[in-house]
């Protein structure tokens, strides 16, 4: 599935933030390492009772600070071995359709996310391609010949490094 990622705030019912206690904290924490933890198992993490911890997940997903729960699938299984991130900088007469740009990136069958970030950049698009040939595609095919598009600079990711993830052994 892919993202069109934004930094948008958790909200709940009337646009106020949804309160975190600590409970919600850990349970976040926990699913974060372990999407697929049982509810039983993540009750006795946060040491409450089984129906109140599945009222509170419940209650997280509903107030979308759980986005969803997803399968990570490695790009390199499917054979696409290289992930590259591209940072856009659109034209400034394309400025009104900068939604509708992150869209049409975002349905690429490369992309992986779509960040629209602030500083001299618009977009951060990560893609993954089966090699450099394809990736060069990509940039001249969906990125240098689009009408929006002012500049591109293509990093090569080498290793993607999860935060809370240890190390298989």
């Amino acid at each position: 599935m892919k993202k069109l990622s934004s930094g948008s705030n958790v909200t709940g019912g009337a646009g106020r933030p949804m309160p975190l206690d600590a409970i919600d904290r850990l349970l976040l924490d926990e699913l974060a390492r372990d999407g697929r933890m049982t509810n039983n198992a993540l009750a006795a993490a946060a040491g409450i009772a089984p129906s109140t911890c599945l009222g509170r997940v419940r209650a997280l997903v509903e107030h979308g600070v759980i986005r969803g729960f997803h399968a990570d699938i490695d790009p390199a299984a499917l054979g696409r071995d290289l992930q590259a991130m591209i940072a856009v900088r659109v034209r400034p007469a394309a400025r009104s359709h900068l939604a509708e740009f992150g869209e049409q990136m975002a349905a690429l069958p490369e992309v992986e996310n779509v960040y629209f970030i602030a500083g001299a950049d618009d977009y951060l698009i990560h893609v993954a391609t089966a090699d450099s040939g394809e990736l060069r595609t990509f940039v001249l095919e969906h990125l240098s010949a689009h009408p929006a598009v002012a500049s591109t600079e293509t990093i090569l990711i080498f290793e993607h490094v999860r935060p809370g993830r240890r190390a298989a052994s």
